[in-house]
């Protein structure tokens, strides 16, 4: 159809009958945001459908116009209304904050006549027909004890504090209606959850990457992080939305980290703040790594922070280094002095000289004092204060043939310098108190 009959055409149409066709999800959306034909591969219906895209990819939306179909018995022809839908996000803050508030929410993706009420001190919405969708925080999945769905919203799974119990609690209370479905949408990570949902044959799975939401992104958005991490596991995770298994020979395993992480830290016995400094200070040069950490009374080192920094200027790393010292109250910094040597503590002193540093120097390779700190993890005796995702990736991306990605893996060295210190020092390392 020519420009001028499409414009001619739209022209007859009333206000009631653009709105409309402007709130037609299936005319805008593209493909790997509707889901997909009522039946899997082997002709069962689906139970679940999985939408695992990168960052940015309309993953928020799919799932919110997903929901409001569901609610309003839109589409696909013929199907009835659910009458009570769950929503479930990592906390009730997210549940708030996205699905429903968020720019490609709930509220955002209805025209005005079938928009429900939100009554925010139930955390529930209520459709014009009596469809109603109440919010629930992974973080109590007792919480889903008793309430009775025959929809439900999960969004990024991969985040939640206790995966696999809190969809056992929803899959219990997806029992009314003649056929309760689940649509999760997540930037996918190698949970155990995560895969075992891929793998079941009941699972619907579509992928989105990143790119193909170009134009609703902002302008240079997709290119700058193409060029930074195009090719990187973190990369290939967070914009393509590959579930990514752990590098072949990693230190690390992913089961070390999330059996061990906690929610809060005990009380600690020492803090320190860790600085693996950069050696230039361009907007390319590798960060500086500034990692926090403690041990607690029961012997266990716990993870608190990561403030690690990308290409800034030694000014601008120290005066980081040292506000977490102050906010976390720690005992000293922990600074590797093989790139600057003596500069590293001029600049810290200059910030602020009554901060207790103590210098440490790489004498062997990066995988040999890795090794021992691994190690600990492997025990059990190191727990990380809720997620560090961009820390987490460059651990399981450490093998044995060194790290799976362009960059240098400044996190990971901070945090080595860090544990190093705590459970693994003779304490014959110098501290230079800067009076």
């Amino acid at each position: 159809m020519r420009n001028g009959s499409l414009a001619s055409r739209l022209d007859e149409l009333s206000t009631a009958e653009l709105a409309a066709l402007y709130h037609h999800w299936p005319l805008w959306a593209r493909d790997d945001q509707l889901p997909p034909d009522d039946a899997t591969g082997d002709g069962r219906r689906w139970r679940v459908w999985m939408l695992l895209g990168g960052r940015g990819a309309g993953k928020t939306r799919a799932g919110a116009e997903w929901v409001r179909a569901t609610a309003l018995g839109l589409w696909p022809e013929g199907v009835e209304p659910a009458r009570r839908i769950a929503l479930v996000g990592e906390t009730m803050a997210d549940v708030r904050r996205v699905m429903i508030e968020g720019a490609s929410g709930l509220l955002s993706v209805h025209p005005d006549s079938e928009r429900p009420r939100f009554e925010a001190s139930m955390m529930q919405l209520v459709w014009p027909n009596g469809t109603l969708a109440q919010g629930f925080s992974a973080e109590a999945p007792d919480s889903l004890r008793g309430p009775q769905f025959d929809a439900a919203w999960c969004d990024e799974i991969a985040k939640w504090k206790e995966p696999e119990r809190t969809w056992d609690m929803l899959q219990f209370g997806l029992r009314l209606g003649r056929d309760p479905k689940v649509c999760v949408t997540t930037t996918p990570r190698p949970i155990a959850l995560v895969k075992a949902l891929v793998a079941d044959p009941l699972t619907a799975v579509s992928r989105a990457a990143t790119s193909a939401n170009r134009a609703n992104l902002a302008p240079g958005f997709v290119d700058e992080m193409e060029r930074k991490y195009a090719g990187s596991t973190l990369g290939r995770q967070e914009l393509l939305g590959e579930i990514v298994e752990e590098t072949a020979g990693a230190l690390w395993r992913q089961v070390w980290i999330a059996q061990n992480r906690v929610g809060a830290a005990p009380e600690l016995r020492r803090i320190v703040v860790s600085l693996d400094p950069p050696v230039t200070a361009t907007e390319t040069s590798d960060a500086c790594g500034i990692v926090v950490a403690g041990r607690g009374d029961d012997g266990r080192a716990y993870v608190l922070a990561d403030r690690t920094l990308q290409g800034r200027e030694p000014a601008t790393w120290a005066r980081a280094a040292i506000g977490a010292y102050h906010e976390y109250e720690a005992d000293r910094i922990v600074a590797e002095t093989n790139q600057g040597g003596d500069l590293v503590v001029s600049v810290l002193r200059q910030i602020d000289d009554t901060v207790p540093v103590t210098k440490v120097h790489a004498t062997r390779g990066k995988w040999l004092r890795a090794e021992p700190v691994a190690a600990l993890y492997a025990e059990g005796r190191v727990a990380h204060v809720g997620h560090f995702a961009s820390l987490e990736n460059e651990m399981l991306m450490f093998g044995t043939s060194g790290f799976a990605a362009r960059t240098s893996p400044d996190r990971l060295d901070a945090l080595v310098w860090a544990l190093t210190d705590l459970m693994l020092s003779d304490r014959t390392v110098p501290t230079v108190r800067m009076l």
